[in-house]
Protein backbone atom coordinates (compact mmCIF):
# COMPACT_ATOMS: atom_id res chain seq x y z
CA UNK A 1 0.00 0.00 0.00
CA UNK A 2 1.48 3.34 -1.05
CA UNK A 3 1.59 5.93 1.70
CA UNK A 4 -1.07 8.17 0.13
CA UNK A 5 -3.54 5.35 -0.50
CA UNK A 6 -6.43 4.36 1.69
CA UNK A 7 -8.26 1.04 1.65
CA UNK A 8 -11.87 1.80 0.76
CA UNK A 9 -14.77 -0.61 1.31
CA UNK A 10 -17.90 -0.11 -0.76
CA UNK A 11 -21.11 -1.94 -1.52
CA UNK A 12 -24.79 -1.99 -0.74
CA UNK A 13 -26.17 -1.06 2.64
CA UNK A 14 -26.03 -4.16 4.79
CA UNK A 15 -22.98 -5.58 2.99
CA UNK A 16 -20.71 -5.35 6.04
CA UNK A 17 -18.51 -2.43 4.98
CA UNK A 18 -18.28 -1.07 8.51
CA UNK A 19 -17.67 -4.37 10.29
CA UNK A 20 -15.15 -5.65 7.72
CA UNK A 21 -13.41 -2.28 7.48
CA UNK A 22 -13.10 -2.11 11.25
CA UNK A 23 -11.61 -5.63 11.42
CA UNK A 24 -9.11 -4.86 8.64
CA UNK A 25 -8.11 -1.64 10.41
CA UNK A 26 -7.48 -3.53 13.66
CA UNK A 27 -5.38 -6.12 11.87
CA UNK A 28 -3.29 -3.45 10.10
CA UNK A 29 -3.25 -1.18 13.16
CA UNK A 30 -4.63 1.70 11.08
CA UNK A 31 -7.38 4.21 11.76
CA UNK A 32 -10.88 3.23 10.64
CA UNK A 33 -13.24 5.87 9.26
CA UNK A 34 -16.93 5.10 8.76
CA UNK A 35 -18.34 7.85 6.53
CA UNK A 36 -21.93 7.40 7.75
CA UNK A 37 -20.74 7.75 11.38
CA UNK A 38 -18.75 10.86 10.42
CA UNK A 39 -21.89 12.42 8.92
CA UNK A 40 -23.93 11.55 12.00
CA UNK A 41 -21.22 13.00 14.25
CA UNK A 42 -21.08 16.23 12.23
CA UNK A 43 -24.85 16.84 12.48
CA UNK A 44 -25.48 15.13 15.81
CA UNK A 45 -28.39 13.10 14.44
CA UNK A 46 -28.87 9.72 12.74
CA UNK A 47 -28.81 9.18 8.97
CA UNK A 48 -32.53 8.40 9.17
CA UNK A 49 -33.19 11.74 10.89
CA UNK A 50 -31.02 13.61 8.37
CA UNK A 51 -33.16 12.18 5.55
CA UNK A 52 -36.39 13.05 7.41
CA UNK A 53 -35.40 16.57 8.48
CA UNK A 54 -33.03 17.81 5.78
CA UNK A 55 -33.76 15.47 2.87
CA UNK A 56 -31.64 13.18 0.72
CA UNK A 57 -30.05 15.94 -1.37
CA UNK A 58 -28.68 17.65 1.76
CA UNK A 59 -27.37 14.29 2.96
CA UNK A 60 -25.67 13.62 -0.42
CA UNK A 61 -24.00 17.07 -0.42
CA UNK A 62 -22.66 16.46 3.07
CA UNK A 63 -21.62 12.91 2.15
CA UNK A 64 -19.63 14.20 -0.84
CA UNK A 65 -17.89 16.91 1.17
CA UNK A 66 -16.98 14.67 4.13
CA UNK A 67 -15.95 11.71 1.96
CA UNK A 68 -13.68 13.73 -0.33
CA UNK A 69 -12.15 15.37 2.74
CA UNK A 70 -11.46 12.02 4.43
CA UNK A 71 -10.01 10.57 1.21
CA UNK A 72 -7.29 13.26 1.37
CA UNK A 73 -5.91 11.45 4.42
CA UNK A 74 -3.37 8.67 4.01
CA UNK A 75 -3.16 5.05 5.13
CA UNK A 76 -6.68 4.85 6.55
CA UNK A 77 -9.37 2.23 6.23
CA UNK A 78 -12.55 3.89 4.98
CA UNK A 79 -16.08 2.51 4.78
CA UNK A 80 -18.26 4.43 2.33
CA UNK A 81 -21.99 4.76 2.77
CA UNK A 82 -24.02 2.53 0.44
CA UNK A 83 -24.65 5.41 -1.96
CA UNK A 84 -21.25 7.08 -1.66
CA UNK A 85 -19.65 5.34 -4.64
CA UNK A 86 -22.62 6.37 -6.81
CA UNK A 87 -21.30 9.95 -6.58
CA UNK A 88 -19.11 10.60 -9.65
CA UNK A 89 -16.53 12.72 -7.78
CA UNK A 90 -16.15 10.23 -4.94
CA UNK A 91 -15.96 7.30 -7.38
CA UNK A 92 -13.33 9.06 -9.51
CA UNK A 93 -11.17 9.86 -6.46
CA UNK A 94 -11.44 6.32 -5.05
CA UNK A 95 -10.61 4.66 -8.38
CA UNK A 96 -7.73 6.98 -9.18
CA UNK A 97 -5.92 7.14 -5.84
CA UNK A 98 -7.01 4.35 -3.51
CA UNK A 99 -7.44 0.59 -3.19
CA UNK A 100 -11.13 -0.29 -3.35
CA UNK A 101 -13.00 -3.43 -2.34
CA UNK A 102 -16.58 -4.18 -3.34
CA UNK A 103 -18.27 -6.45 -0.80
CA UNK A 104 -20.64 -8.26 -3.14
CA UNK A 105 -23.50 -10.39 -1.86
CA UNK A 106 -26.35 -12.17 -3.60
CA UNK A 107 -29.55 -10.19 -4.05
CA UNK A 108 -31.41 -12.49 -1.66
CA UNK A 109 -28.93 -12.06 1.19
CA UNK A 110 -28.99 -8.28 0.74
CA UNK A 111 -32.80 -8.29 0.61
CA UNK A 112 -32.94 -10.26 3.85
CA UNK A 113 -30.53 -7.82 5.52
CA UNK A 114 -32.08 -4.53 4.44
CA UNK A 115 -35.79 -5.23 3.90
CA UNK A 116 -37.97 -3.03 6.11
CA UNK A 117 -35.01 -1.61 8.02
CA UNK A 118 -36.18 1.74 9.37
CA UNK A 119 -32.57 2.85 9.85
CA UNK A 120 -31.97 2.58 6.08
CA UNK A 121 -34.08 5.42 4.66
CA UNK A 122 -33.40 4.63 0.99
CA UNK A 123 -34.60 1.02 1.34
CA UNK A 124 -37.30 1.40 3.97
CA UNK A 125 -40.71 0.35 2.68
CA UNK A 126 -39.45 -0.37 -0.87
CA UNK A 127 -40.92 -3.48 -2.45
CA UNK A 128 -38.58 -6.43 -3.03
CA UNK A 129 -38.68 -5.69 -6.77
CA UNK A 130 -37.65 -2.06 -6.20
CA UNK A 131 -34.88 -3.15 -3.81
CA UNK A 132 -33.53 -5.62 -6.38
CA UNK A 133 -33.63 -2.86 -9.00
CA UNK A 134 -31.65 -0.60 -6.64
CA UNK A 135 -29.11 -3.39 -6.00
CA UNK A 136 -28.70 -4.05 -9.75
CA UNK A 137 -28.29 -0.35 -10.59
CA UNK A 138 -25.71 0.21 -7.88
CA UNK A 139 -23.88 -3.03 -8.67
CA UNK A 140 -23.06 -1.72 -12.15
CA UNK A 141 -21.07 1.07 -10.48
CA UNK A 142 -19.71 -1.02 -7.59
CA UNK A 143 -18.24 -3.41 -10.17
CA UNK A 144 -15.73 -0.69 -11.11
CA UNK A 145 -13.93 -1.21 -7.77
CA UNK A 146 -10.38 -2.51 -7.98
CA UNK A 147 -11.31 -5.75 -6.20
CA UNK A 148 -14.57 -7.63 -5.85
CA UNK A 149 -15.06 -9.95 -2.91
CA UNK A 150 -17.92 -12.40 -3.38
CA UNK A 151 -19.06 -12.70 0.21
CA UNK A 152 -21.80 -15.34 0.04
CA UNK A 153 -20.99 -18.29 2.33
CA UNK A 154 -17.94 -16.53 3.81
CA UNK A 155 -17.44 -15.63 7.46
CA UNK A 156 -16.25 -12.16 8.43
CA UNK A 157 -12.83 -13.67 9.09
CA UNK A 158 -12.71 -15.15 5.57
CA UNK A 159 -13.78 -11.85 3.99
CA UNK A 160 -11.02 -10.04 5.87
CA UNK A 161 -8.55 -12.70 4.70
CA UNK A 162 -9.63 -12.16 1.07
CA UNK A 163 -9.07 -8.42 1.53
CA UNK A 164 -5.45 -9.06 2.55
CA UNK A 165 -4.89 -11.49 -0.28
CA UNK A 166 -5.43 -8.61 -2.70
CA UNK A 167 -2.91 -6.26 -1.07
Amino acid sequence: MKSKENLVFLGMMGSGKSSIGSLVAKKLNLEFIDIDKEIEKKLGISIKEIFEIKGESHFRELEEKITLNKLKLSSKIISLGGGGFINRLIRKEVLKNHISFWLNWSDQILLDRIRNSAKRPIAYKLSDDKLIELIKNRSDLYSKALYEIKCDNLSKKEIVKKSFKNL
